[in-house]
């Protein structure tokens, strides 16, 4: 029987267990996006897990969602990285940097430039993050033609900065309402021309992005995350088993690292995708806009659906020894929301380990 703790090889990783931090804002890095010495820390005192994914990391500069979010856009913010890759490796651990093009989630006043998306359609009843607090969403700037695969190949330029900043590989942040999963919308994407429309046209930026990143850097070291059904942001999608299905037959040919799908949907879904994917999956099995955070019974459950790896979140953020609690069965400690955004190094680097 499969369990949380046996090795596991994916792509050219060999994972001395079956958990993964999953990618999480946490908004710690500088105006300019550069990591710093409290961000290192943070991974390094989670190395333990089988596979770290980093926080969303913009691209480029039109690519920022948030403000105080890292960035792979610069020399120098490839550089500040260093210090995060080299003390999650000097722990044993392994880190994938998650690349996250915000897309029409952002404001001017965040990134200096008027968003993006693949239609001129502002999410609706949202608040957005920005310095002046959270604002309504604007009307983003629909992408030309033209503009639409620059967008797709700004994911393998940063992914060349990360392969060069230490990183083991990245994962395309693919999930949540953000640039890819907007192109899979059927509300945010009202293209008429070969990126929108039909099926083939919706899922075709998702696919040029992996293509392009795989090329890059290699397939082995790329994976992808995605969010079936979430409604994320105001990103809702139709023929959900039928839209996933063509993507992940596209993705399949790749050979890429892995899929990480976020349970956001019914498991009946979720299971036909698990069959429909050749390679290896990662599963996070709470849903991302929900209230739960997953622990073992969770994880146990997936496994058993074919699952080869799960991926935690907020469950990581309190127990830096999460692995270790897990592994003895230990009661897990509750993180603080309230520190989630709020930037400095209390409910960041102040959670303690397990004490018998």
């Amino acid at each position: 029987m499969t369990t949380l703790f046996d090795a596991y090889t994916a792509g050219s990783l060999t994972l001395p267990n079956r958990i993964v931090m999953a990618p999480m804002t946490r908004v710690r890095s500088d105006a300019d996006g550069l990591a710093n010495a409290s961000m290192a820390r943070y991974y390094a005192q989670r190395a333990t897990a089988g596979l770290l994914i980093s926080e969303g990391v913009q691209p480029s500069k039109l690519g920022q969602s948030n403000p105080f979010t890292p960035g792979l856009h610069t020399d120098a913010q490839a550089e500040s990285w260093r210090q995060v890759t080299d003390a999650v490796h000097i722990n044993g651990g392994r880190i994938f940097a998650q690349i996250m093009h915000g897309g029409r989630i952002s404001h001017p006043t965040t990134s200096g430039l008027q968003p993006v998306g693949p239609s001129a359609v502002a999410a609706r009843d949202v608040l957005v993050f920005a310095p002046a607090g959270r604002l309504p969403a604007p009307v983003p700037r629909e992408l030309t033609l033209a503009e639409v695969p620059q967008e797709a190949h700004s994911y393998a330029a940063a992914a060349v900065r990360a392969s060069a900043a230490g990183f083991d590989g990245v994962e395309l942040h693919g999930a949540n309402g953000y640039l890819i999963a907007q192109f899979l919308s059927s509300n945010a994407n009202l293209r008429t021309d070969r990126y929108g429309g039909s099926i083939a046209g919706r899922i075709r930026f998702a696919v040029e992005a992996a293509e392009a990143a795989a090329d890059a850097i290699g397939a082995d070291r790329v994976g992808i995350r995605l969010s079936p059904g979430a409604g994320i942001w105001d990103a809702h999608e139709t023929d959900i088993p039928e839209l996933y299905g063509a993507l992940l037959a596209e993705l399949a040919r790749l050979d890429l690292a892995y899929l990480h799908l976020e349970a956001s949907t019914d498991e009946q879904t979720l299971v036909g995708l698990r069959r429909a994917w050749p390679g290896t999956l990662i599963v996070n099995p709470t849903h991302p806009a929900g209230a739960e955070t997953a622990g073992r019974k969770h994880a146990d459950h997936w496994l058993g659906l074919g699952a080869d790896l799960i991926s935690f979140g907020r469950a990581f953020l309190a127990n830096p020894d999460l692995v270790e609690r897990l592994r003895a069965d230990l009661p897990l400690a509750e993180a603080d929301e309230e520190t989630y955004f709020q930037g400095g190094d209390k409910g960041y680097l102040t959670y303690p380990h397990y004490q018998h």
